[in-house]
């Protein structure tokens, strides 16, 4: 059996880095923590930071969403950290709900969550993808393995 923890990246970081250790060392397996850039600090510039203090846990969003960050820079933070990092990621993503109601936004379409899926999904894994007509693959990413966790409710999700 596995365990994860998650946690707000609320200020101070030095802390949430600190609990990510902590966890670690308890033997936890994952420690996520949530992607809502105006309630909570940036989660990516900390996971960096958590990556590098930390040996085997492996870290993630829980969740990203495809509605305030672009679909290929998360692929790409994803395969830069893995880069970095030895495979430790993993993308919590869901519509958006909490992260865009704050701005009195609306999370994406299920059409557009499955879309994002699928480009996260293979640009983090170092393969091409379609986008806009165009395919497009990171030239520098090799070897990246990132698994895609789904968030999602109601029974057309």
């Amino acid at each position: 059996m596995e365990f994860g923890v998650v946690v707000q990246t609320n200020p101070p970081a030095p802390r949430t880095i600190a609990l990510a250790r902590l966890a670690e060392e308890h033997g936890f397996d994952y420690f996520w923590t949530y992607d809502s850039h105006i309630l909570w600090q940036e989660p990516y510039v900390i996971h960096s930071q958590i990556l590098g203090q930390t040996n085997q846990i492996m870290v993630g969003t829980m969740v990203t969403n495809p509605a305030t960050r672009d679909w290929t820079v998360t692929a790409s933070t994803f395969a830069t950290l893995n880069a970095l990092f030895g495979n430790r990621t993993v993308c919590g993503i869901g519509r958006g709900d909490s992260a865009v109601r704050v701005t009195n936004g609306k999370p994406v379409s299920l059409r557009e969550f499955r879309e994002s899926i699928g480009v996260i999904r293979e640009l983090a894994n170092s393969r091409s993808v379609e986008i806009n007509g165009t395919s497009i693959r990171f030239p520098w990413s090799r070897n990246s393995q990132l698994e895609m966790w789904v968030a999602a409710y109601g029974p057309m999700a």
